[in-house]
Formats: C-alpha cells, sequence, structure tokens
C-alpha cells in the first residue's frame, strides 16, 4: 500500500494543509454563477439546473406528495434509526442552549439578551448520493434553537427528485421547506432570494469546492458557518493498537473522496507496518475502493515520532478535524490536545459513532480551522445583543472614567456624550434603568 512516511519535520516541509488555496478557474466560475442568480433569480436558477444536473425543473420547492412518496418509500427500520438518532443529536445539543442574563446594581441593568436567527439555510449534498445523517446534524440544532424558517437545499437527482431519505430526514428533523437546488447556485439563492427562494441570515452545512468557494465569496451579504475542506482523520495510536481497527478508521475517511486526509501519527514501525497490511487487505472489499486509494496515495500519512509527547505538538499544529486516540490510557492525553474538531477517545469510538449516533456533531472545522473553530452547534443558530440601562446618577459616577479613557483616545466627541449629560439642566431625572425593555427581564 502506497501509504507515504514521514518525521514530522519531513511532513510539514512537504504537505500543503490550506485546502482552499489557488482555484482561481473555479472562483471566477463561482463569481459568475452568484452573479446570475442575483440578477436574474429562478430563471439563472433554472438553467443551472438544466446545465449541471441534467433537469428541467419548473419548482424547486419540494410538494407534500414528493414527502408523502419519500416516507413510504424507506424502510420501516431505517425509519426507526434515523428518529433515533436524530433523538441522540436533539439531546447532545439541548445542553448547549445559552440563557440570557441580567445584573442589578445601583442605577444600572446590564446583561445579554440571547435570540434565534429568524430564518437560516441547510446546504446538504446530493444528486446521486444521499446524506440523510448531514441533514439531521444541521436540522436539528437550529430546531433546538427555536429557528422559524429552516430551509434545506440540496441538489436533485437525475429525474428531479430529491432522495427519499434526504426528504425523510428533513421531515423527521424538522425542517420547514425542501428546495431542488444544488452547488453555487444554491448558496446564492439563500443568500440573495429569489422568486421562489426565501433569503435567509445565516447559510451551513458542507458541500463541494464550488459550494465552500460560493460561501466564502457572499460571506458578509449572509451569514455563513465555516468553509468546509475535505474530510479529515489523524489517529495517534501506540504499539497496543489494533492494526485492524486503525484500518478501518482510516478507509472511512479515505472513501469519502480523493482529496480525504487519513493520517496515522505513532512512535511504533511494528505498528505502522501492520496496519499497512491491513489496509491492503481491507480495500479489496471495499465499494469505493478507487477512491480510497487515491486519497491514501496522495493525501495519507503515517507519521513517525520518537515518543507519545511528539506526538502531540503534531496535532494541534495539523488541528484535525477528527481525532482518533488508540492509546493505553487514553484519557490522561487529553489535555495535551488543543486544536481538534471532535475527539473519539479509545478503540471502540470510532469516528463513524459521531457521524450517525452518539448526538455530537459532525459538521466539523477542517482544513486546520480547529485552531479557531468550533463543531456546528445551538450557537450558530442565535444571536446575543448586549443590554445596558443607566440612571443619570449611575452615569455622573462612570463620566469621569469614560472621559479620561476617551481622551486618551483623542475622541472628544465621545467624551462629550458624556459630560453634557452631567449638566443638570440638560440630564433626566429618570431612565429606563428599572424597564430593560420588551419583556426581557430574568424569567421573561
Amino acid at each position: 500500500m502506497p501509504l507515504p512516511v514521514y518525521n514530522a519535520e519531513q511532513y510539514f516541509e512537504t504537505v500543503k494543509l490550506s485546502p482552499l488555496a489557488g482555484y482561481e478557474a473555479e472562483r471566477e466560475q463561482v463569481r459568475l454563477i452568484i452573479d446570475a442568480v442575483r440578477r436574474r433569480g429562478d430563471a439563472a436558477l433554472r438553467e443551472f439546473a438544466q446545465r449541471y444536473d441534467g433537469v428541467s425543473l419548473e419548482s424547486f420547492l419540494v410538494t407534500e406528495a414528493e414527502f408523502a412518496a419519500a416516507e413510504a418509500a424507506v424502510p420501516a427500520e431505517l425509519k426507526n434509526a434515523l428518529g433515533q438518532a436524530r433523538d441522540n443529536i436533539e439531546r447532545f445539543h439541548r445542553r448547549q442552549l445559552a440563557s440570557s442574563w441580567w445584573e442589578a446594581g445601583p442605577g444600572y441593568i446590564i446583561g445579554q439578551r440571547v435570540k434565534p436567527l429568524r430564518s437560516v439555510g441547510a446546504y446538504v449534498p446530493g444528486g446521486r448520493a444521499a446524506y440523510p445523517s448531514s441533514v439531521l446534524m444541521t436540522v436539528v440544532p437550529a430546531r433546538v434553537a427555536g429557528v422559524e424558517q429552516i430551509i434545506v437545499a440540496t441538489p436533485p437527482g437525475p429525474e428531479g427528485k430529491v432522495n427519499a431519505l434526504t426528504l425523510l430526514a428533513a421531515r423527521i428533523a424538522g425542517a420547514t421547506g425542501v428546495y431542488k437546488i444544488g452547488g453555487a447556485q444554491a448558496i446564492a439563492a439563500l443568500a440573495f432570494g429569489t422568486e421562489s427562494v426565501p433569503a435567509v441570515q445565516k447559510i451551513v452545512g458542507p458541500g463541494n469546492l464550488y459550494v465552500t468557494l460560493a460561501k466564502q465569496q457572499l460571506f458578509g451579504q449572509v451569514g455563513i458557518d465555516a468553509l468546509a475542506g475535505p474530510s479529515e482523520v489523524l489517529i495517534v495510536a501506540d504499539d497496543g493498537a489494533k492494526p485492524a481497527f486503525i484500518a478501518a478508521d482510516l478507509l472511512a475517511q479515505a472513501e469519502h473522496d480523493p482529496l480525504a486526509r487519513p493520517l496515522l501519527v505513532t512512535c511504533s514501525r511494528r505498528l505502522a507496518e501492520a496496519v499497512k497490511t491491513e489496509l491492503r487487505r481491507q480495500l479489496d472489499g471495499l465499494p469505493r475502493r478507487e477512491i480510497a486509494a487515491r486519497a491514501l496515495k496522495e493525501q495519507g500519512a503515517v507519521i513517525l515520532v520518537d515518543t507519545l509527547a511528539e506526538a502531540w505538538p503534531v496535532v494541534n499544529r495539523i488541528a484535525p478535524e477528527h481525532l482518533e486516540l488508540h492509546l493505553a490510557d487514553a484519557w490522561r492525553y487529553l489535555d495535551c490536545i488543543e486544536n481538534a474538531g471532535a475527539i473519539f477517545i479509545g478503540p471502540y469510538t470510532p469516528e463513524s459513532l459521531g457521524d450517525y449516533w452518539a448526538g455530537s456533531n459532525h459538521v466539523l472545522p477542517t482544513g486546520g480551522a480547529a485552531r479557531y473553530a468550533s463543531p456546528l452547534g445551538v450557537a450558530d443558530y442565535m444571536k446575543i445583543s448586549h443590554v445596558l440601562s443607566y440612571t443619570a446618577e449611575a452615569l455622573r459616577e462612570a463620566a469621569p472614567s469614560i472621559e479620561i479613557l476617551a481622551e486618551a483616545e483623542s475622541l472628544a466627541g465621545h467624551a462629550r456624550a458624556v459630560t453634557i449629560r452631567g449638566d443638570e439642566n440638560g440630564a433626566e431625572s429618570q431612565s429606563g434603568a428599572d424597564n430593560p425593555g420588551d419583556g426581557g427581564k430574568p424569567g421573561a
């Protein structure tokens, strides 16, 4: 198996870790698609559906009849699994809910008010494939947050229909509408709105390169969750780890895409060779063998370190989307990890568990973004406003310090806005400090 072997220095000298570098032709194509949707709306969407999806569509919105047909087509056992997965995701994400809070003191009230976004768009890859798990991961947290309008956009299949599993997952998760739109044109439609597609406040969810570039170009016009790159897993393993488990988990990532990045960091040469042997064996029976083999060869690596202590700087520099620890007493190393999207501890916690079942989110920062970003969660669907209200007396008490700070920044107008209120003839005897606003008091 042509799985390259490096030491840490060689790896970082050889491998490009920035997944969105270059792609100038693709960026220009995305710019033209965005401009067409902005100017021509639904007409542009129909043109792109014909060009890229090979279908002629009059309406983009999935009908109730299509939902009913999808539900009838999915076996009961699969429906039950989707429902249970949804419940696990909902339970996990309900723990993330933030609350408004208030602090009252002499003459002032300060605090923060937490409100859900009004509308979000969840992009779900589709076409010939189905990713119902991505529907659950993007829609369920939005519903937990209290978002009113949750729109799913997904490419239609060859017959102009959305995959039955995708539709059933959207219904189970609580989406308010599903639209048959894919690619950069879907992101543009959600950002600007068209005659039939409503504009949203934020777009979430993974997609291909064109989707990611569109999200990058439209950030500011609309909120986005992250710029998703190819999937990646980094496994840290010691000599006692099971080669078959590690090979299976590397292949689970490699089968996604030729650009997927499967990595093993270990101080055991014996384990590295055993994993290579297992990869050869397990590849033979893998339906997506060619994709996985290419990812292993072109993006995969074994990174050899002399001691386990040397593994953690490598991990934190790569900042992987998925990090698995196949180590004796693995929990003791948790505090060594600064940068990772999701951490899977122990040999019986494969990355697939997080993809489908445990309840954690599988929309994770990629391409090193775990250095500063977090998994998709309820907070991505909410806004926080800071609230403050002072009486005249409380402002007068704070005024000298505010004036000093404003003058230090040469902002005389800021200082005047405070001092003018110190004039007893111009100052209000009362402010709104006794009334923090529209039902925003604690418990409201």
